[in-house]
């Protein structure tokens, strides 16, 4: 098997193990998640920027295409969680009216994490052509990428009042799509231009989910020191990381 396919499969289950304590256990869970949105922080910035501004040196308006690339990125999932409800915080309230719209948008929103999941195994795939050390390091961010969507699938699933075989057939869902990105992006063929476009808009993704959408969660109901400490660690976990792999 493709070692990307393979680590793909490898980070289906942590979106399985994050769903799995999203019901059994929340007390922790800030500063797991913390760690994640320094991880992804560090993933960016030590390994993903430098590389795709190496990849490609065209400009556009006299500014980096890469550049433009990584903030369409940003907006494009910005856009799509305000437009499909995506990326609720997983430890917001649920108590919840349930009305049929609400059950909607609950599993609009988890089938949406499907689709940028997918986006996820593609990058894992590019990565692996660029170098395998960038692929391991992209693996790394996306395992704790991974287990936040397990968590939120799963919550936007308790808020509509759809738990139990519709969470395990989302979560199955994401592992499929991830598992199937990644063959798309280890067979398919593009240049090195295309490719440094495709994870400039990735790196975008990541960003925004850190910011956005991660560390608010991590700091919902914990705005404490240790959040914080997690989130360090992370960052300083992926620069010692890429260091030693690089």
């Amino acid at each position: 098997m493709n070692i990307a396919i393979a680590l793909a499969a490898l980070t289906a289950l942590a979106t399985s193990a994050g769903g799995f304590l999203a019901i059994r256990s929340r007390d922790r869970l800030h500063l797991v998640l913390g760690l994640s949105a320094g991880l992804l922080l560090g993933l960016v910035a030590f390994d993903l920027l430098p590389e795709v501004f190496e990849l490609n040196a065209a400009t556009f308006g006299n500014v980096r295409v890469v550049a433009i690339a990584f903030v369409l990125g940003f907006l494009a999932l910005h856009f799509a969680e305000h437009i499909f409800g995506s990326h609720e915080p997983a430890e917001s309230d649920y108590e919840h009216e349930h009305d049929h719209s609400v059950n909607i948008a609950g599993t609009l929103g988890a089938l949406a994490m499907g689709g940028h999941v997918f986006l996820d195994g593609v990058a894992l795939g590019l990565s692996f052509k660029v170098s395998n050390a960038l692929g391991f390091a992209v693996f790394i961010a996306i395992l704790a990428h991974a287990f936040s969507d397990g968590l939120n699938t799963v919550s936007l699933l308790i808020k509509s009042g759809h738990f139990t075989q519709r969470a395990i057939a989302l979560l199955a869902l994401d592992a499929v799509m991830r598992i199937s990105g990644a063959a798309l992006g280890t067979y398919v063929v593009i240049s090195d231009a295309s490719l440094s476009l495709y994870l400039a808009m990735f790196s975008g993704f990541v960003i925004y989910l850190a910011t956005s959408h991660i560390l608010p969660e991590a700091h919902s109901r914990h705005p404490s020191k240790m959040t914080m400490l997690a989130t360090i660690t992370g960052v300083i976990a992926m620069w010692l990381i890429v260091g030693n792999i690089g």
